[in-house]
């Protein structure tokens, strides 16, 4: 069934595991005042008599479809189809309405802009992703299509999925609860450039697990787990985003053991891409192709550098499909060349005395010049329970792997049980959370329009939610 029979077809079916075409699945709308328990939250309805939706002024809703066979136009009919099939927010200018403020960031593979926006009649900030549907291939409207629909299915207070969705001109607007913290990858980029405290990682690896846990429970694997998709709110919630990558590992009413669909991502996603989904063979791959991605952003959180990411595609393709050992450094994060003779660990009970540093096999690179971060001054001793944690997770034989389940009760996640959130909140300093509209941190671009061009520049990239 092609993309474009998928938008224009039937009435919602009922739920059909199996159905290639997600936006066949229908379900009930989600009271989330129940769900959520930070304030963030309780302002974001799916009631139609409380709230209604508008965009910038002279934006267009579902009522009126564009002329021609534009991307808008079919998006626009899907989400007349979502908004029917779900009950959800009517689209009739009311007096509640919601201001788009300042750029904050990019997502989706930056052809999103994520603004900060503002409920007019109540005052709450929102994140507010706009996306130019006419800048996307029918691919991207897929993705899109797969996360909005997933958002409307998953219930879990680590999943941050979203409420409010509308279209504005050639725009899809996509609301969520504001993320004042913004993503691990941002916070590693301007306040911890050489990595996070241990208790930190922790604390961020734990809520990830939790939402990992409930996706595989549920028979969807993510493929999309990393640094710019782990948010933090701020009232010290830890959310998984990226639900575009999400696939169901169901078939004909059947839970599968692997699945063999190779996701459309950008090749700046690679490293984080376990060897099996790499190897496109006719083992295929499974759940614990998560874990792996876990445990290559546990290295990116400790050492500020994201594991292969410096190497050519096809060289980092051939280390991991040949089990090429990716594991912490016991030293500060230097860059390899200036490594000489410091040691690593390749073991959870070993501190790593005796082994060398093999080049080929670790990577752990910066995401800016050498001369524009600053080095730790010492050595950075991380606790045997976070080698093993990281080694667990990077297992080449994915049955070798621990699941989510069996992972949430490793012994390194013993210290998030011990302390409140208030605790780990005060592990963020110097980063502070974007509370208020009135400074905004960064020059803010106009809102993309239809007829320009949503290519970021280097100076406008602030947060990255890709």
């Amino acid at each position: 069934m092609s993309w474009l029979a998928c938008l224009t077809c039937a009435p919602p079916l009922p739920i059909h595991q199996d159905c290639s075409c997600i936006s066949h699945t229908q379900v009930q709308p989600l009271d989330i005042e129940e769900h959520y328990e930070d304030t963030s939250h309780q302002f974001l309805s799916c009631d139609s008599s409380e709230y209604a939706l508008q965009g910038p002024a002279g934006g267009d809703d579902l009522t009126g479809l564009s002329v021609g066979p534009t991307n808008y136009q079919l998006l626009q009919s899907w989400v007349r189809r979502l908004q029917s099939g779900f009950n959800a927010t009517s689209l009739k200018k009311k007096t509640h309405r919601y201001k788009s403020l300042y750029f904050t960031g990019r997502g989706f593979n930056n052809l999103s802009q994520v603004r900060m926006g503002r409920h007019i009649a109540t005052g709450q900030l929102v994140a507010i992703k706009q996306t130019n549907l006419d800048d996307c291939t029918e691919e991207e409207l897929l993705q899109l299509m797969n996360e909005v629909l997933l958002s409307r299915l998953f219930r879990h207070p680590n999943l941050l999925t979203s409420r409010l969705v509308f279209s504005s001109c050639c725009q899809l607007w996509v609301l969520t609860p504001l993320m004042a913290y913004g993503s691990a990858d941002s916070l590693l980029r301007t306040y911890f450039p050489d990595g996070m405290s241990e208790s930190l990682i922790a604390y961020l690896l734990y809520g990830v697990l939790k939402a990992l846990e409930y996706l595989h429970r549920m028979g969807y694997v993510h493929r999309g787990v990393k640094a710019s998709h782990i948010l933090l709110s701020g009232e010290g919630r830890v959310y998984l985003s990226g639900l575009h990558s999400v696939y169901s590992m169901m078939r004909e009413g059947k839970r599968m053991r692997v699945v063999f669909d190779m996701p459309h991502h950008s090749p700046a996603l690679l490293p984080w891409l376990s060897p099996e989904l790499l190897r496109q063979d006719l083992h295929g791959y499974g759940v614990k192709s998560d874990i792996y991605s876990l445990g290559i952003v546990a290295c990116e959180l400790v050492s500020g550098r994201v594991p292969f990411q410096d190497m050519p595609t096809t060289q980092m393709l051939l280390q991991k499909l040949r089990g090429a050992h990716c594991c912490l450094l016991d030293v500060a994060p230097y860059p390899l060349g200036e490594l000489g003779g410091l040691k690593v660990s390749r073991s959870g009970v070993d501190s790593g005395i005796g082994e060398s540093v093999a080049t080929g096999s670790l990577s752990h690179s910066a995401t800016a010049a050498p001369a524009e971060r600053p080095q730790s001054p010492g050595p950075k001793n991380h606790s045997t329970t976070l080698h093993n944690l990281v080694q667990l997770c990077l297992q080449q034989q994915p049955e070798h792997r621990p699941s989510a389940s069996t992972l949430l009760t490793h012994a390194f996640f013993k210290q998030v049980k011990r302390h409140t959130r208030d605790t780990f909140l005060s592990l963020m300093y110097p980063a502070l959370p974007l509370t208020s509209p009135s400074d905004p941190p960064i020059s803010s671009p106009p809102a993309p329009s239809c007829h320009s061009p949503t290519s970021p520049t280097a100076a406008e990239v602030m947060w990255d939610f890709s």
